[in-house]
């Protein structure tokens, strides 16, 4: 089969297409100012919203805070400016200057955990306005990109107070050594430090999301590629359960395979003994070593069970039924199969086809071995998950499953399918710096304007109403999507023989009963 864990590597690629936040030109109006629980900030006005940029949420963490639980901010006195953007998440940049696979160029550091809040200008301030809350959890394979990459200001104009975060990446966010293990206090969480981190932000959330005008109680978190992975994890632990209300998943897979901390440190010794540590290091060893040599370490990176943090994986938390209940969103895209490059492929790329799965596939294998093999993937990886995971929890609160397969005017003719990443600037409804407006056309910002306007309504009530047609909760009977393409609307059955023999092949590897 295609195994989920080879996208984690080159998910990244098409989060490059990301929009990326330049700051907008202030206007004249005074600074905003907020007070948080560690001290006060000062932010900047952009457009229709109040922004803060590089705001704390836990401690830096360096020394013996690398590999280690996150811990409080250290408290300010001073007004501490957040106008301009932190440092990412030390990850592989671009020698050149320009965004990495997940969007981020600029400076790197350890000291990387903060957040970003684009808050509505006239965001109320008593309990009973304050403004939902949408927690961005941002994609790049879990080893690159960064919160600061996305601009909320549209998000804000329409009454959303967004939060945008860094979390550990690579092997300073996802690692497992058996020197730290022996190092760890009694029953310290091990290994998933990004997930932690994500945590640790939504926390923030709840504690300081009231000064911005925004409803603890009303939080929406999502995420895509990496971070609907991320997005999936947190429905599957159970300490974060309490610290959001709804949850988003865009491109984030859904057939997780079960690796344990016996694997990763495995993982964790033999890649470091490559990288030239001995095997006898020690803990404080490891946390010597350099960060910038940590960050190009290759790995499979990503949320496992540490059966501390994590005692399920995010597929078997579903299957379970010990996954949180909330209201959900999953999708995934038409041509998920940009992760596999552009090149050709050849008749090898369909040596790692279950004959299984081949008879559902007669039209594509028709059309030769580069559209049977990229076919294949898009509904392994992406689109199968997805509705299965929408099935799965269909049974409580309800979920809703789309398919966006809009391409932009922006490409030339030739492509045809919408590829990984390629919703995320139509959810945010903003043209980063990578698309001018000059190759805006009005049926792009049509889909925008309506895909921003579904994700806006889940967050302000849990249901995404929005455009002409009403857009069914997902059930398997009933089995209907909402395509956000060329011509919106539900669809009935789509892909249905696809996608219920990837589904067959799928599921007896992922250890799913009880």
């Amino acid at each position: 089969m295609i195994r989920i864990s080879t996208l984690l590597a080159a998910a990244a690629m098409a989060a490059g297409a990301a929009p990326l936040a330049a700051p907008l030109a202030a206007n004249a109006q005074p600074a905003p100012t907020v007070r948080i629980d560690s001290g006060p900030l000062v932010g900047v006005t952009e457009g229709p919203a109040n922004v803060f940029r590089n705001i704390p949420f836990a401690a830096a963490p360096v020394g013996d805070l690398r590999w280690a639980p996150p811990q409080p901010a250290r408290p300010w006195t001073a007004p501490r400016p957040a106008a301009e953007a932190g440092p990412s998440c030390p990850q592989p940049m671009n020698a050149d200057g320009t965004p990495n696979f997940g969007g981020a160029n600029g400076p790197t550091s350890e000291d990387c955990l903060q957040l970003n809040v684009f808050a509505p200008k006239a965001a109320p301030k008593t309990a009973k306005g304050r403004a939902p809350v949408m927690v961005w959890i941002h994609g790049g394979g879990h080893r690159w990109g960064a919160g600061w990459v996305y601009g909320g200001q549209n998000f804000a104009r329409d009454g959303v107070v967004v939060v945008s975060i860094n979390y550990r990446l690579g092997a300073l966010g996802y690692f497992a050594h058996p020197a730290l293990t022996k190092a760890a206090r009694p029953g310290e969480a091990l290994g998933n430090y990004g997930l932690m981190d994500q945590i640790a932000a939504l926390k923030w959330v709840q504690k300081n999301i009231a000064a911005f005008g925004g409803d603890p109680k009303n939080v929406t978190v999502f995420g895509e590629s990496a971070g609907g992975m991320s997005t999936l994890a947190l429905l599957a632990t159970p300490s974060a359960k309490s610290l959001y209300q709804k949850a988003i998943v865009e491109s984030g897979a859904g057939w997780t395979e079960p690796r344990t901390l016996a694997d990763e440190e495995k993982i964790g010794l033999a890649a470091l003994t490559k990288a030239g540590v001995p095997e006898t290091a020690t803990a404080a060893d490891l946390r010597a070593f350099p960060a910038d040599k940590l960050a190009a370490v290759n790995g499979n990176y990503g949320p496992f069970i540490d059966g501390r943090l994590m005692t399920d994986t995010d597929s078997q938390a579903i299957a379970r039924g010990h996954a949180a209940d909330v209201p959900l969103i999953i999708g995934s895209n038409s041509g998920e199969d940009s992760l596999m490059g552009p090149a050709t492929l050849g008749e090898a790329a369909l040596a790692r086809i279950p004959a299984a799965v081949k008879p559902a596939y007669t039209a594509e294998a028709a059309a030769g071995p580069d559209a049977f093999a990229r076919a294949v993937f898009t509904d392994r990886v992406m689109g199968g998950p997805a509705r299965w995971v929408a099935a799965e929890t269909s049974g409580g609160k309800p979920s809703w499953l789309y398919y966006f397969s809009y391409v932009g005017s922006r490409f030339p003719a030739s492509k045809t399918r919408a590829g990984h990443a390629d919703e995320i600037q139509y959810v945010w409804e903003y043209w980063g710096r990578r698309t001018p407006m000059s190759m805006v056309s009005a049926k792009d910002q049509q889909v925008a304007s309506l895909m921003h306007a579904c994700w806006v309504s889940f967050a302000r009530t849990g249901v995404p109403k929005c455009g002409t047609e009403a857009w069914p909760a997902y059930t398997p009977a009933g089995d209907q999507l909402m395509e956000f393409g060329r011509e919106n609307g539900v669809r009935t059955h789509f892909r249905k023989a696809q996608l219920d023999a990837e589904q067959a092949s799928v599921l007896p590897t992922l250890a799913l009963a009880k």
